[in-house]
């Protein structure tokens, strides 16, 4: 369908917690298209329904190439302590930042279809499952950080020429 445009932090989008999706039609089997289409590009791990400006729980995700989705994604299960991980988000461009993440994550949903999808690993997996499901409930990952690496990154994205 179409690659969407990525929204930045300070819009109110991203500060929304989405809505669950009731009926799968048309218009959700487009946004799914779209995210799909929007996190094919290189560089992407995830995109969430709010990032390119859809309250709606959904969000699409590539990891080593394999490209899906889960629409009304959970995260219903997290094991281990969490760790320092290097981290960054399409909607806050060119920051970087270590977040405290879980090494291992499951996340329950449904596709277009409305038959059960489980997306559960570890690594660069566990940490996207984190990531997006922290998108759907209004969370970015700044929020996550801590103290002093807290105000640098929030002095970056006030610094940044995108903001």
């Amino acid at each position: 369908m179409t690659v969407r445009e990525i929204r930045l932090y300070g819009d109110p989008v991203l500060r929304t917690v989405s809505t669950a999706i009731e009926d799968i039609d048309e218009g959700v089997r487009a946004l799914i298209a779209d995210l799909v289409d929007t996190v094919e590009l290189p560089g992407r791990a995830g995109v969430a329904a709010n990032q390119i400006g859809f309250a709606l729980r959904a969000f699409s995700y590539n990891i080593d190439g394999d490209i899906g989705y889960v629409i009304n994604p959970v995260l219903t299960e997290v094991r281990g302590e969490p760790e320092l991980v290097g981290e960054g988000c399409l909607s806050v461009p060119g920051l970087w930042h270590d977040t405290p993440r879980h090494p291992w994550a499951r996340v329950e949903g449904i596709d277009l279809d409305a038959q059960p999808v489980v997306l559960e690993g570890e690594g660069l997996l566990a940490q996207a499952l984190q990531h997006e499901t922290d998108h759907l409930e209004g969370r970015v990952y700044l929020s996550r950080l801590e103290g002093d690496v807290r105000k640098q990154a929030m002095r970056e994205v006030r610094e940044s020429d995108w903001f």
